[in-house]
């Protein structure tokens, strides 16, 4: 299967590509479904708005600097190049780094537990992951090595792995195992570690199937980070869940004292 066209669209001159639509279009679905589902997790819908009105151009700004850091061989002394985020070039971690700071900062001022709007916004984060990495599809990015697989891309004349198809379709399934999970929460910032765990084991797989990673000296970064996620969230999770069971055995001792 060939690329196609990554121009969605001109308008009086100007060039509206796929890569900013599906962006946009995960965006505005995180937001409207973040909205809804606010009071269920004791939530004013109104503060998810103002997190959003800071966390999408902030967010944007760090998945651009994040890139431009690790490639910035590529990027140094050409301010153009480097604000020309249209043709691709975001990193996910670097907007999810700026994105958590946002969500520390208005949850600090509205007075909300940052563990319970993190559970309430990952699940979206995975949709607009699946979303958004259909615009590598359009860049021609983001892709993996050579393959005979059925379902390979044909970039350059030649096929290879469509590491952005993997991705997209492990977050969709993300975003609905993450809803479910929410219904069965057994301790607040359990679904957002779930989300740190599983989106890190999945792309530490895929990223080394990637011909464009980017590196920390001889080690892709993605994968560092990936690794680092996965152990930091196992053992906050396990420390979380054990203090959890402990809360309820000493809430259901003091009860049943209480009946005596």
């Amino acid at each position: 299967m060939q690329a196609p066209n990554p121009i969605a669209f001109t308008i009086l001159g100007f060039d509206v590509r796929w890569y900013g639509i599906l962006i946009g279009i995960g965006f505005m679905l995180g937001i409207l479904i973040s909205y809804k589902r606010a009071p269920k997790l004791g939530i004013e819908s109104d503060h998810v708005l103002d997190f959003c009105i800071f966390m999408i151009p902030l967010s944007i700004i760090g998945a651009r600097a994040y890139y431009v850091i690790f490639e910035w061989s590529n990027y140094a002394g050409d301010i153009k190049k480097i604000l020309d985020i249209r043709s691709g070039g975001l990193a996910i971690h670097g907007g999810l780094i700026v994105g958590i700071i946002v969500c520390i900062a208005v949850c600090k001022y509205h007075k909300i537990e940052v563990l319970n709007m993190l559970d309430l916004i990952f699940p979206q984060v995975a949709l607009g992951q699946a979303i958004g990495r259909w615009g590598n599809f359009f860049n021609s990015e983001a892709h993996g090595g050579p393959t005979d697989l059925p379902w390979g891309i044909i970039v350059d004349g030649e096929k290879v792995h469509p590491t952005f198809l993997y991705e997209s379709i492990w977050c969709f399934l993300l975003f609905f195992f993450l809803l479910y999970m929410t219904k069965r929460r057994k301790f607040t910032g359990q679904i957002a570690l779930l989300y740190g765990m599983l989106y890190s084991l999945e792309r530490f797989f895929v990223e080394a199937l990637r011909t464009d990673s980017l590196m920390i000296g001889p080690f892709k970064q993605a994968q560092v980070l990936s690794g680092t996620l996965i152990v930091f969230c196992a053992l906050v999770y396990i420390y979380l869940n054990k203090k959890a069971v402990k809360d309820n055995t000493d809430i259901n001792t003091d009860k049943s004292e209480e009946s005596k």
